[in-house]
């Protein structure tokens, strides 16, 4: 039950900084026409995997919803590690 909620968690908290990126980049412009499939597609995807696991786990089929949301989860997990071990152990990249 703990890894299903931990994945969800970190499954919609992708989604939310992708969602915060889009919208600065809507805000500055840098998110335009050009480009706009493409983070449609990304936050359709991420979307898309969130609902997925959601329903999966509704529907008892609790296994199946953990192997979709770690598709996005575990390496957002593993990204969030490595940021916080930067941010503790402060190394010089000189």
């Amino acid at each position: 039950m703990w890894i299903y909620r931990l994945f969800l968690i970190a499954t919609a908290a992708a989604l939310a900084v992708a969602l915060y990126f889009c919208g600065v980049g809507l805000a500055d412009g840098s998110v335009s026409s050009f480009n706009m499939v493409m983070w449609l597609a990304l936050l359709g995807g991420l979307g898309a995997i969130l609902i997925g696991g959601f329903g999966l786990n509704r529907s008892g089929k609790r296994p199946a919803a953990i192997a979709v949301l770690a598709i996005v989860a575990v390496p957002a997990i593993l990204a969030a590690l490595f940021f916080l071990v930067l941010i503790l152990t402060q190394p010089r990249w000189n």
